[in-house]
């Protein structure tokens, strides 16, 4: 079997995690009124409980998921897995009740946490010094699917809200189908190993992972990294109609060329910079690529420049592989399930954390008692996460690069 065909398998799945979210999002608001009979505040109010538990369960089945992987292989978890995604998809597509709609993020967030053994299989089949540029062309996978997801799910919502869940449940068996013809399996005898619930679970899959020599620093520079990047989607919609009027085609057009942005500096030009820098100096480069690109974001005034900027500032998007790649390096070949699915729990929380404090940040320096009136203020905060970020990164141990 060509080694190609399972590489596009496994970036496609990625793509339909990443396409899942963002193609139910604009239907999401009519779907949750027409089902609850509610004003769109409440259906707010559902959508942000729909999706703090889609996070919650990528929290706690990230590891769980990944060790399966582990045990089991590769293969099955991901062929069943996109098997009761397209199932979820299907009973999301037909639920007349809040409830069902409720259950089917449930078992979303059990089937998306499949990006972990995603990960894991790329792994598998790298040698080490591509295990980073590897990662990287998952997270170009990911921002594919971030930027076809929403303008699909926005086209397909003209012929109805439930029209993006049959769009996601026919993509998700497709998919399948797919894999079941041309995935082979990578885990062998020489690195099985038994599944245990005390490993699986998150708490204690960070506990095993984290205490490898230096794993546990890159893991928790890693959460911290996820929670300065996630300002983006937190916060972009409300800080640009803030500070420029954007109207919600302007946000989305500039989102969308992030999300490519992202998608050519993970898929190809990393690659460059880890040939020049190796993974240690790439990791350096981002952050401080990503220190400037939050403090112009704070300061600038100008929407003309904003929408020039925001592009360019996807060229530090190439920590998160660097550091995969590290840690892949670092951790046993019967463990990659489990590092990758600590590492879904690690981006799981600061989904729900990232959030909270963005949007508390922004509010309480747009509001009426805000001590100065700036939009910007939550960049300031991810500006200082990247001197956090590199203060853990200084402080673990050389070896482990």
């Amino acid at each position: 079997m060509p080694r190609t065909l399972p590489i596009i398998f496994i970036l496609i799945t990625v793509v339909i995690d990443a396409m899942g979210i963002g193609l139910i999002l604009p239907v999401m608001p009519d779907l949750i009124r027409e089902v609850t009979g509610g004003d769109l505040a409440s259906a707010a109010i559902w959508g942000g409980i729909l999706s703090t538990v889609f996070a919650v369960m990528q929290f706690l089945f990230g590891p769980v998921v990944g060790n399966l992987s582990d045990r089991f292989g590769r293969r099955p978890v991901l062929l069943v897995a996109l098997g009761v995604m397209a199932l979820d998809y299907l009973v999301m597509a037909l639920a007349g009740t809040i409830w069902l709609l409720l259950i089917g993020r449930i078992v979303g967030g059990i089937t998306a946490a499949t990006q972990s053994t995603a990960n894991a299989f790329m792994a598998d089949i790298s040698k080490p010094e591509e295990k980073a540029a590897n990662f990287g062309l998952i997270g170009a996978a990911f921002g594919i699917g971030f930027v076809i997801g929403p303008l699909l799910g926005g086209l397909l919502g003209e012929y109805g809200t439930r029209a993006p869940f049959y769009a996601a449940a026919v993509l998700a068996a497709a998919n399948m189908v797919f894999g079941y013809f041309i995935l082979p399996e990578t885990v062998t005898d020489r690195i099985r190993r038994p599944f245990e619930w005390r490993r699986a679970n998150p708490f204690g899959a960070f506990a095993y992972i984290g205490a490898l020599p230096g794993v546990g620093r890159l893991i928790a520079m890693f959460f911290l990294y996820q929670v300065a990047f996630f300002v983006y989607p937190a916060i972009w919609a409300y800080f640009t109609r803030a500070r420029f009027g954007w109207e919600p085609g302007m946000v989305g057009l500039s989102l969308a060329s992030f999300g490519i942005a992202m998608a050519i500096v993970q898929g190809g030009l990393i690659r460059i910079v880890l040939a020049r820098l190796g993974e240690r100096f790439t990791v350096l480069y981002g952050l401080a690529f990503n220190f400037c690109a939050f403090l112009a974001l704070a300061l600038v005034t100008n929407g003309t420049l904003a929408l020039i900027l925001t592009p360019l500032t996807a060229l530090g998007a190439v920590v998160t592989p660097a550091l995969q790649g590290m840690m892949s390096r670092t951790v046993p070949d019967d463990a990659q399930g489990e590092l990758q699915g600590v590492l879904t729990s690690a981006a799981a929380v600061s989904m729900i954390v990232s959030p909270l404090i963005m949007t508390q940040i922004f509010a309480a320096f747009t509001g009426g008692l805000a001590p100065v009136y700036l939009p910007g203020a939550p960049f300031l905060v991810s500006m200082l996460l990247m001197v956090a970020c590199a203060a853990v990164f200084f402080a673990r141990p050389r070896a482990v690069a």
